[in-house]
């Protein structure tokens, strides 16, 4: 190699190291939304501070701005979604995006502050059900569960209101944004909730009071640890996933999350057969 050509190599071999140096020092930079999940990955945070790795937790408030940060590279990794979520939003939005980790897996129910039964929901009745495409399927999912209506066959995790073909109590489907369904309680007879949000409003024992659950094995809506498809080898993630995973404080905090009840949750990643991405 010519000795100009040589030096040309050699600085472009150091421009690259010093990139790759830079990164690695910059702060990985999460986001999340309220609750739970931010609280679970605070813990983290401090956990991944201690073992040299800087990070930056990111707060956002609705449930679309997370992954627009994400597709644009404003954030490093995103954590407030579950597969279906997910796929979704891939599919309307074209995001370059995908998960990278198994995070907890939340239940859902459905509570009601005036009815002890669901037997008890009379004709007419509001019922409040998430307004985005995906969790509201997962509510219409359950109150198909629980007989109160019935569903176009085979939409699965794709209903909408729309598909309620069977409505015996003529019940009013009320769409509610999803972190304001816990609000909505003290309006309508019954209505889909999330157990951590009912916690973190300062409602621990309603949460644990749902009228009927869902399932807690069901790996499509455990939440999501996300990053951009061309950064997710990304050491850092993967270091900062392993710490959350690893972590018994962690554990400590998303149980407290959840009231202590061990049947509003589950940490899929425990079971090595079903821990993959």
């Amino acid at each position: 190699m010519k000795t100009f050509a040589l030096k040309k190599y050699l600085l472009a071999l150091g421009a690259g190291a010093l990139v790759v140096a830079t990164a690695a020092a910059a702060p990985l930079k999460i986001g999340v939304t309220p609750g739970s999940l931010a609280d679970s990955v605070q813990v983290a945070a401090k956990e991944a501070r201690q073992a040299g790795l800087e990070v930056q937790v990111i707060e956002f408030t609705d449930w679309t701005t997370p992954n627009t940060a994400l597709d644009a590279g404003d954030i490093d990794i995103n954590y407030f979604q579950h597969q279906a979520f997910l796929d979704n939003a891939i599919r309307d939005r074209g995001y370059k995006i995908e998960s990278v980790g198994l995070g907890l897996l939340p239940n859902i129910g459905l509570y009601s502050k005036k009815h002890a039964a669901l037997a008890d929901i009379p004709v007419g009745a509001s019922v409040g059900v998430a307004n985005d495409p995906v969790n509201q399927a997962r509510g219409l999912l359950l109150l198909q569960t629980a007989g109160l209506i019935q569903l176009r066959p085979g939409v699965g995790a794709k209903a909408s209101v729309n598909d309620v073909v069977g409505n015996p109590r003529k019940l009013k489907l009320l769409e509610v944004e999803g972190p304001q369904l816990v609000r909505a309680l003290d309006d309508v007879a019954l209505a889909q909730g999330y157990p951590a949000h009912l916690v973190n409003a300062g409602q621990r024992e309603l949460a644990s009071r749902a009228l009927l659950y869902s399932t807690v094995d069901d790996l499509y809506y455990a939440i999501r640890f996300v990053a951009r498809s061309d950064r997710k080898q990304d050491p850092r993630i993967a270091q900062f996933v392993q710490i959350y995973q690893a972590s018994p404080a962690v554990a400590k905090q998303i149980s407290a999350s959840f009231a202590d009840d061990p049947k509003l949750y589950s940490l899929p990643w425990k079971n090595t057969a079903k821990a993959a991405p």
